[in-house]
């Protein structure tokens, strides 16, 4: 095995170096401008809501634990985009933009995150606007579904949905395969095969279950290992909490080259904003396309409320886990930017724990990392299965992209890490690319969506109720927004059958 191991890293090493180059100029001269710029035009136009309604969207993570009348509920669904938010890219992914862009890359990730948080509430609620009615009783949809019904392209939407899959079947899985078993060779010993064995075995018991197995599995895999998480990085911010204003100051010195000591492998203001701004979208996952396909599952009674908890994801995502990796990477003295590589990124934050807490945490941070990415490999399967029911993929179809999912968990695991990471980084510009020319040419829609929201909630303020037209033509009182598309100021047809029952989500105010 260790002829094989060191035979697929000669014939991909040639192959990362090529990649890579496309890979850094892309993201350095376009996906830069478009995705920052994205974030920033939908905040400006939405007036700043991730800021606004920010009580609001805690309110809703609550809320949203209640039942979904047979469909998937609210929570669930944002678990399930937890599940890939959460994961790899809040330890190895910040490990690895702190080594090629110093600490400052962790501010560009505020930055990316703060903006991103709009951006992934349009995707969202895009979502949700033109999400499909499944005959299971579940609702589909995603950027493919509301490129097609909103933007009327086909090719378009057909190329994300075939990049997605492609993404979400190969990319992913392996992404995460490679980090589990990076940290379980360095940690334990553990053979790198024998993890992708291990993980394929499990990634195949559950996605046989489909969509619903998988949302049952990350409704209890995503908040335990991010609670746990977060509980080991306060352990240490409190043991280092002396350390805290010298780490935010490293971080904003970095950020704008004023310290050279601590500016990362690549060197300079321009390393630091890209590979923060790179890793950031790997994390937080804001515009990238994959969390539409979640957010479109969920049973809520209007679109907004799911754009808000998505939206939601994005802070908890970057603000919080990737600062406390990058508060445990840079306090535990880990970090040191003359010796460390790319290639001990899926190890850095483990060992900056251990050092810190002490050896018994090899086995607690080893089970957080195994978690955290076998539950984004679950979440992955659940994106590229909502893209096969679009592309109305036959049953085999359906059946070959959950063996891909398998057999690429596997092979993830004994490839070289910055060749999994680099193919991610290529399929992740495809897909970005393809959904923000969707989310900016259906803005529209968004706003539109945002503003009969905001009148709800203001006549629920005043009035303690909201009246609403049903179908039938009978006039209700609600206690909670209703989305009625023919009087929501849309600005075309919406049509299909996904919102002729939205009432039955929201809560009346008098029963009778």
């Amino acid at each position: 095995m260790e002829q094989i191991q060191q035979w697929l890293d000669s014939a991909t090493g040639p192959l990362t170096g090529f990649l890579g180059g496309i890979s850094d100029w892309l993201y350095t001269w376009i996906m830069l401008a478009v995705l920052t710029g994205t974030g920033i035009y939908l905040t400006f136009r939405s007036k700043g809501l991730q800021l606004r309604h920010f009580g609001t969207m805690t309110r809703y993570i609550v809320q949203s634990r209640k039942g979904s009348r047979g469909g998937i509920s609210s929570f669930q669904a944002f678990a399930i985009g937890m599940a890939t938010r959460i994961g790899i890219g809040n330890i190895t992914g910040v490990a690895l933009a702190m080594i090629l862009g110093g600490p400052g890359a962790l501010f560009w990730m505020w930055v990316v995150a703060t903006f991103g948080m709009a951006t992934a509430f349009a995707e969202a609620t895009l979502a949700q606007i033109f999400k499909k009615r499944h005959p299971d009783g579940t609702f589909r949809g995603g950027p493919a579904t509301y490129i097609l019904r909103g933007l009327k392209s086909r090719p378009l939407a057909v190329a994300f949905a075939v990049a997605m899959v492609f993404s979400m079947t190969v990319a992913m899985p392996m992404v995460q395969s490679n980090a589990i078993a990076g940290v379980l060779a360095n940690s334990h010993g553990v053979e790198p095969w024998v993890t992708g064995l291990v993980v394929a075995v499990l990634t195949g018991v559950v996605v046989v279950g489909g969509v619903r197995g998988v949302a049952r599995a990350t409704e209890v895999i995503s908040p335990v290992m991010a609670i746990a998480y977060l509980i080991t990085a306060l352990a240490v911010i409190v043991l280092n909490i002396g350390a805290l204003p010298g780490f935010f100051a490293d971080v904003f010195m970095s950020a704008f080259g004023l310290r050279e000591a601590l500016a990362g492998t690549a060197g300079g203001i321009i390393a630091a904003l890209v590979n923060g701004m790179r890793r950031g979208l790997f994390s937080n996952e804001a515009g990238m396309g994959t969390n539409p396909n979640a957010a479109a599952t969920a049973t809520v009674s209007h679109p907004v409320q799911q754009g808000l908890i998505q939206s939601f994801g994005v802070f908890l995502d970057t603000m919080l886990v990737c600062t406390a990796t990058g508060f445990i990477i840079m306090t535990s003295g880990v970090l040191d930017l003359s010796t460390v590589t790319p290639d001990d990124s899926g190890v850095l934050t483990t060992v900056g724990v251990i050092d810190t807490l002490g050896g018994w945490m090899a086995w607690p941070m080893s089970i957080m990392i195994f978690f955290f990415g076998f539950s984004s490999i679950l979440g992955a399967y659940a994106y590229g299965e909502a893209n096969l029911v679009f592309l109305n993929a036959s049953r085999t179809v359906h059946m070959a992209a959950r063996v891909l999912q398998v057999v690429f968990s596997f092979v993830g695991a004994v490839l070289a890490l910055t060749f999994v990471w680099t193919l991610m980084d290529l399929a992740m510009f495809v897909i970005t690319i393809l959904n923000l020319v969707g989310v900016l040419s259906l803005s529209g829609w968004v706003l539109a969506a945002l503003k009969d929201y905001e009148r709800q909630i203001a006549a629920i303020k005043g009035e303690g109720y909201v009246e609403v037209i049903g179908s039938d033509g009978a006039v209700r009182r609600y206690v909670t927004p209703v989305f009625v598309p023919d009087s929501a100021g849309l600005p075309g047809d919406l049509g299909g059958d996904a919102w002729t029952e939205a009432a039955a989500s929201g809560q009346l105010a008098d029963p009778s």
